[in-house]
């Protein structure tokens, strides 16, 4: 059932991907996975906000100042999904998280000024509480020696992405921009595996963080796994409507079975 629901899901995406469609379970998934993992990282943006982004490509100030970059990072959390989408089945490369963050903060002024590299791991060191980061010249190997890890194993299963998680954001490996590429590989791979998907809730960010944090200091992955499936178990009841179909004789069944009700009632 997992797989076939997964299946149907990517199938949904990428028709309403196609024809531009905002009201199915692709633009559900955009406008929730850009608003939640932006939010994480410190975006003013509201949902509604960013659902008239993603819908119209427009935003009301709602009487409040609204930042270029948090606009230009969520304009660029879209594409880097669309990107997902296209190249979900590929095996994780340099060159495919590369493309990922490029997607994320090409469009970002304030990184570009800054003298970031967009696209390309860090070139200046960068902290995350109480985590030592790798050092730019140590990320290529670490990153390296994460995916030769990962890839050896055709498939994989939540804990195995609980324990690539918490490595990639450990090596921390762009001067910004680790968490949101971080969390969509996950949505990725979760779809290369054929495993329901999720998305972590900035409501729950304190939870993330805590157990992300126990795996990357005690090698205890099992919080963070467990905290993936809640979040599975909140997507997957949220858009088995969008993407299982109701079938004509369950509909009926539904409707004698109502009727039933109805007749017992007024007797």
């Amino acid at each position: 059932m997992t797989d076939d629901l997964v299946r149907l899901l990517i199938q949904r995406f990428q028709i309403e991907q196609e024809k531009n469609d905002r009201g199915g379970v692709y633009a559900l998934t955009q406008r929730m996975l850009a608003y939640n993992s932006n939010k994480i990282e410190g975006s003013t943006l509201t949902e509604k906000q960013t659902a008239s982004l993603f819908d119209t490509g427009t935003l009301s100030s709602e009487d409040a100042v609204i930042r270029a970059k948090d606009v230009e990072e969520m304009t660029g959390h879209f594409l880097m999904f669309n990107e997902m989408l296209k190249t979900y089945s590929q095996p994780l490369s340099h060159e495919l998280i590369k493309r990922y963050h490029y997607k994320l903060k090409s469009g970002v002024f304030e990184d570009i000024a800054n003298g970031y590299p967009i696209g390309e791991y860090k070139n200046r060191r960068n902290m995350v509480s109480d985590i030592v980061t790798a050092l730019p010249e140590e990320v290529e190997d670490r990153i390296t020696g994460l995916l030769e890890w990962y890839n050896a194993a055709p498939r994989h299963g939540l804990l195995d992405l609980a324990r690539f998680h918490a490595e990639y954001e450990a090596i921390h490996p762009f001067q910004d921009g680790n968490g949101r590429t971080g969390r969509v590989i996950l949505f990725k791979e979760c779809l290369k595996n054929s495993l329901v998907p999720f998305i972590v809730s900035d409501d729950r960010k304190t939870d993330y963080y805590h157990a992300l944090n126990a795996a990357q200091t005690k090698e205890d992955y099992g919080a963070l796994e467990a905290f993936f499936l809640e979040e599975q178990a909140e997507y997957r009841a949220l858009v088995e409507g969008f993407v299982l179909p109701v079938h004509a004789d369950r509909s009926k069944g539904m409707r004698k079975k109502d009727g039933r009700a109805k007749d017992q009632d007024t007797r």
